[in-house]
């Protein structure tokens, strides 16, 4: 058995997620795979993948081992760019994810500046306001609005998001404006599914004193652009990150609402599996975010003083 090329062949089943997908990768036969994968199991004394019709999916030490093999592979990959080219470039595939707001509005524009300087690296994106399961799915990287969500991952914080509380000027003329937040009770809202408490929304005032107040509404999503678009229709008020409705208060389409109170400021953070050598590809990307992002975001009210100039006072601390 050739145990390095049965690493490589087990590596490509977990990503491509079967025997035929990785076969067509490696460009060999699904016999080879099979037969690669039952050598490999052979000389572990172990079974690392459960087989049905459908699926493949990893054993508990598959899953184990699977992430011993990728960290091999990719010291491996490092070591063959310090020689051969005495720097480690971002080169291969960098597969992601990240919420849908964050990453159509500000995450593609970065991806694109980062691939013309990089332009042997290759993206591979995924979209979803869920949390997804880096090493089951076989992903370097996440972009989490909030706690990265396991302790097998590690975080480094790229920017911070505020949360702003906000209606369309055709909701204020019908409803009246809400002038502290225990009036949003008596006014339509517009809450969000994956919210840890979605119906309490929470803020401070000046000296720092805790407000929550029970909200309820006529619409209830899981995505915040849905919940954007529907603020900007009149539906109801939203509390919402900036990143997702900025343009929308810049343009007046919405009011940000509530200015002498804060609702808690949410990290955001780039996730990574926990390794001991980070690839070139995900630490060379992450710190671009830091740079990009950390200091001065572009979703801050008050950045662009021009865009900003009709909007109102950000909330004050």
């Amino acid at each position: 058995m050739d145990r390095f090329q049965s690493l490589i062949a087990f590596a490509k089943v977990v990503e491509a997620g079967s025997f035929a997908a990785a076969a067509q990768r490696l460009d060999v036969s699904v016999s080879a795979v099979s037969r690669q994968m039952g050598e490999l199991e052979a000389h572990l004394g172990a079974r690392l993948l459960n087989r049905t019709t459908r699926r493949l999916s990893l054993t508990e030490p598959g899953r184990a081992f699977h992430e011993r093999v990728q960290q091999l592979l990719v010291d491996l990959e490092e070591a063959e760019d310090e020689i051969a080219a005495q720097a480690v470039v971002p080169r291969g595939t960098l597969r992601l994810t990240a919420s849908i707001s964050f990453g159509t509005r500000y995450l593609a524009s970065a991806i694109a500046d980062f691939a013309r300087r990089h332009p042997q690296l290759r993206f591979d994106v995924e979209l979803s306001d869920q949390t997804r399961d880096l090493v089951d799915e076989g992903l370097d990287l996440a972009i989490r609005i909030g706690p990265i969500g396991s302790q097998t991952l590690i975080g480094r914080q790229i920017g911070v998001a505020r949360m702003l509380c906000c209606a369309a000027p055709s909701y204020l003329a019908r409803h009246g404006t809400p002038r502290a937040p225990a009036d949003l009770a008596s006014h339509a809202c517009l809450t969000y599914a994956y919210a840890a408490d979605g119906s309490i929304w929470r803020f401070r005032d000046a000296r720092q004193r805790l407000h929550e107040v029970k909200v309820t509404g006529p619409a209830h999503a899981n995505n915040g652009g849905m919940l954007a678009a529907l603020a900007v229709a009149g539906v109801g008020i939203t509390l919402e990150p900036d990143f997702s409705v900025v343009d929308e208060v810049r343009a007046g389409q919405l009011v940000q609402l509530l200015a002498d109170y804060a609702a808690p400021p949410i990290p955001i953070n780039a996730a990574y599996p926990s390794r001991r050598h980070l690839s070139a590809k995900v630490r060379t990307f992450v710190d671009f975010l830091v740079q990009r992002f950390a200091h001065r975001p572009p979703w801050q009210l008050g950045q662009t003083a021009a865009a900003d100039a009709a909007a109102p006072m950000p909330f004050r601390r």
